[in-house]
Formats: structure tokens, C-alpha cells, sequence
């Protein structure tokens, strides 16, 4: 196989097929998927992707208005005013590809609220629209002859050189070095660097700590959305997401008591950005003493339920709680990375040629917090804006190609166990919805040194090893912005 190529794209959600999808047919295209391809967080959003799509009663000025809003105005505008703008056009492209959004009986498409929007405009497949689009978009890529994919296949190494990137891919056990005139980065959020999540197991921040590495500027890694209601089983690190779209439908917030309680805190009750929710239950939960809460959308037609949300409704059925009859429990955890690698707006590092698109990248958007169903948007618009950027540049590339080498350690030692264990416990106890300011000078002290040991120990570059390095380098990046 040829292990030269003109874009390397590390990452298979929604932001690196989209990238390989609207990059020129003439471009030479590896597409480096960590796990199996449907193994993302693009494939675990359920709510929808927002946008003004032949929405009469809508307008790009609203949407910008609320992304605005739930972002605390710390937003950068350039970027919201570029997502909200492009969002018709990617609707369109999707639904071009056969995305199959739910619509009204008189076939129009169904457009639904969730918390932070003034109007409805979520475009969704039931409640399972990421896997959805991922599905078509995997579809469409798996037809493009300049598009070759290496499914299973481990980023360890990446370095800049004269000619463009280098990286070192572990596939299979042996590693193979590829190199490209451009990288887009596209590795997803850092979900596992605390104990519960609803993000997947490969979510550990990989493409973050490769382009801190090689000198690219991350920006307000700090910046966490913790979801209001994860499904809470008290058990599982992986935690199953109960949809912003349940509470946009009606549902309600109890505390332990069974007593709705977001009138203490927020006049918008239930339908308040997420970062307002996850504050009020922490804070309610002080209040009552208790860690018990749940989500009640039980008063409604039990078949609108089964039809609205047919996948929460089989997942939490599962569970022993049917949504239909009674409350379901929740609790915050985290969710989405409103900060990342800093772009530009046509989704360029501070790295020339290094790119970045998706939740690894901040593009400001989000600003503080992230307005419901805008990431799959977010994921569309800056990939395609990184692939129209490097297209105009690729005529000017250099013909020729450095490959970078990679050289192993003599007799090195498997990490010790129970590191990531450690970072986790960290970033749970120090760092979880409403920070601990006492114990984050200690905390960080720690992760400094594992980081440290990690980077100068004799260890076999393994997937341990990038996962544990990984996330010592997020946790590490996100302390230092705190303190």
C-alpha cells in the first residue's frame, strides 16, 4: 500500500468523513479510524443537528442569538456567524445523501426544541441522529476511489517535517509510518478523562495532546459541559445519554422527593442551557443531602413516547425502568469539550497545514457552553471549511515527501497499572460541574508528575501507553488553565 498521501485525516465521525467527502476527487486521502468505523461520538448524538433550513418563521439571526446566549456571549462571532449561515447548505448536502430525518404526517421535516433554542429547528432521525448521519456519510466515503481507510488503526506518533506530517500508525501490532502534505485532525472529545461519561471508550483526547506536542496552541480546554441527565445506574463509567430533546418534549426534573425544583434556580425551568442544569442539580443535591434524581416524562401518550425516543425508551427498558409508567434517574456527567485545538475560520492550527475539526478543535462557537444539537453542525461546517482551505493549496504543495522515523526505546516496560484509574479519580474529584478550589493545586501537582513519568519513562509505545500519555496531557492542559 502506498504510504504517501496528500491529506491525512485521523478520525471517522461526522467531521473527518465530511472532510475526505469535500476534499477534490484528485486528492489522496488516508483516513486513520482508531477503532471500527461506527465507533465515535458522532454516532452517539441523539438529539439532532440544528440549523435555519426553510424555516419561514425562523432566521440565522435567532439561531445566532441563542448559540450566543448558552455560550455566555463569550462566543466568537466570525465562527457562530459561518455555522449559522452554512447550516442550509449542509442540511441540504445530507439529506442529499440520504440522511433520513423524521418528518410530519404531511411529510414536511420535523423540526424539535431543546434547551437554549427560541425556536424549533433540530432536525432528527427519532432520537438516534448522529448514527444516522454517520451511517450516510460512511456510505458515500466508502465510494470515493481516493479514499483509502485503515479501520483498527492507532495513531502513536506524529511529527511535522519539511515537507508536511509524519505519523506513526499501529495496526494489527506492527506499526507503519504514512505521510501527507496536510493533517486534519479530527480524534473527537476527552471523554474518558474523567470516571463517567457519555462519550465512547475511544474518546481520550489523542489528536489534543499530538498537536500540543507539535506546538499548536489549545485553547480553554477547560471550557467541559457536564449533561444534565445521564442515566444513572451508580455503576457504569460509560453512561447511556438521556436527550436534551425528553426535556424539550416536556419532561420534568425531580429530586430526590419526586419534587420538580428548577423554579430555585432558573426561570426557564427545564428548558435552561445545560451548564444552568448541571449547576442546579449539584446545588439541589447539597440542598436535599442527596445524589438521586430523575427525569419524568411519564404524563405524556406512551406511544408518542415509544415513537418520539424508541432508542432511550429500549436502553433505559433495559435498565428495569420503563419511561412510559414512571421517573428514570439522571445525574450530570461529562458530555462535550467547548475548547480544544485553536483554529482559525477556515479550521487551520497555529501549525501551518495542521488542521483541526470537530470537538477536538476550538473554533469559539460554544463559547462557555455549548447550545444543544450544534455540534453535529459545528462538525459539518469547519470540516468542509478545512477541506475548501487546503484544496486552494494543494496545486502549491510540495511534490515530494519526508517521512519522519519513530524510534523504539531499548527494553522498555509496559506502563504501570491503575495510571488512568488516578487521572480519572483527579478529574472527578477536582473538576466535576462546580470545581473543588481546595483540592486543584494538589491535584494538579499529581497529574504534573504523571504526565512527567510518562513522557521520560522507558515504556513501550503501545495503546495504553498513548491513551495514559493522552490523557495526562489533557488533564494537565485543562488544570493549568484553571489554576
Amino acid at each position: 500500500m502506498e504510504n504517501n498521501f496528500d491529506v491525512i485525516i485521523a478520525g471517522c465521525g461526522a467531521a473527518g468523513l465530511y472532510g475526505a467527502i469535500n476534499l477534490p476527487s484528485d486528492c489522496r486521502i488516508l483516513l486513520l479510524c482508531k477503532q471500527e468505523l461506527t465507533l465515535c461520538n458522532s454516532a452517539l448524538a441523539q438529539g439532532g443537528i440544528a440549523g435555519v433550513y426553510k424555516s419561514p418563521e425562523d432566521s440565522i439571526e435567532l439561531h445566532e442569538h441563542d448559540t450566543m446566549v448558552a455560550g455566555g456571549f463569550t462566543n466568537n462571532p466570525e465562527t457562530v456567524h459561518i455555522l449559522t449561515t452554512h447550516a442550509a447548505h449542509e442540511i441540504q448536502a445530507i439529506l442529499d445523501f440520504g440522511v433520513d430525518f423524521d418528518r410530519t404526517p404531511d411529510g414536511e421535516l420535523h423540526r424539535t426544541l431543546e434547551g437554549g433554542h427560541s425556536r424549533h429547528r433540530i432536525f432528527h432521525h427519532k432520537d438516534a441522529t448522529g448514527a444516522e448521519i454517520l451511517d450516510k456519510l460512511l456510505k458515500k466515503v466508502k465510494t470515493l476511489p481516493n479514499v483509502t481507510i485503515l479501520e483498527h488503526a492507532m495513531m502513536t506518533g506524529m511529527q511535522k517535517t519539511d515537507t508536511g506530517f509524519s505519523v506513526n500508525v499501529m495496526q494489527g501490532g506492527s506499526c507503519t509510518v504514512y505521510s501527507s502534505h496536510f493533517m486534519i485532525l479530527a480524534t473527537g472529545g476527552i471523554g474518558r478523562v474523567y470516571r463517567f461519561t457519555t462519550n465512547s471508550k475511544i474518546a481520550t483526547g489523542d489528536g489534543i495532546a499530538f498537536a500540543y506536542e507539535n506546538g499548536a496552541e489549545i485553547r480553554n480546554l477547560h471550557l467541559i459541559q457536564f449533561h444534565p441527565t445521564a442515566f444513572n445506574d451508580h455503576h457504569t463509567r460509560e453512561c447511556f445519554l438521556i436527550s436534551e430533546a425528553v426535556r424539550g418534549e416536556g419532561a420534568y426534573l425531580l429530586n430526590c422527593n419526586k419534587e420538580r425544583f428548577m423554579d430555585r434556580y432558573d426561570e426557564r425551568l427545564e428548558l435552561a442551557p445545560r451548564d444552568v442544569v448541571s449547576h442546579a442539580i449539584i446545588l439541589e443535591s447539597r440542598r436535599t443531602h442527596s445524589d438521586n434524581f430523575y427525569l419524568d416524562i411519564s404524563y405524556k401518550d406512551s406511544e408518542f413516547i415509544k415513537n418520539r425516543f424508541p432508542m432511550i425508551y429500549e436502553k433505559v427498558l433495559e435498565q428495569g425502568y420503563d419511561m412510559t409508567k414512571e421517573p428514570i434517574p439522571i445525574f450530570p456527567c461529562q458530555h462535550y469539550l467547548m475548547g480544544g485545538i485553536q483554529v482559525d475560520d477556515n479550521s487551520e492550527t497555529t501549525v501551518p497545514n495542521l488542521y483541526a475539526a470537530g470537538e477536538c478543535s476550538h473554533t469559539g462557537v460554544h463559547g462557555n457552553n455549548r447550545l444543544a444539537s450544534n455540534s453535529l453542525l459545528e462538525a459539518l461546517v469547519f470540516s468542509r471549511q478545512a477541506a475548501l482551505d487546503i484544496a486552494k493549496k494543494l496545486p502549491d504543495a510540495p511534490k515530494t515527501f519526508t517521512a519522519a522515523e519513530f524510534p523504539a526505546k531499548p527494553n522498555p516496560q509496559k506502563i504501570p497499572k491503575g495510571l488512568r484509574t488516578e487521572i480519572r479519580q483527579i478529574m472527578q474529584d477536582n473538576y466535576f460541574v462546580i470545581p473543588n478550589k481546595e483540592k486543584l493545586p494538589e491535584g494538579f501537582r499529581r497529574i504534573t508528575e504523571i504526565r512527567d513519568q510518562l513522557l521520560n519513562g522507558n515504556y513501550i509505545v503501545d495503546a495504553d501507553y498513548v491513551e495514559a500519555k493522552s490523557l495526562a496531557t489533557v488533564a494537565y492542559i485543562i488544570l493549568k488553565e484553571v489554576l
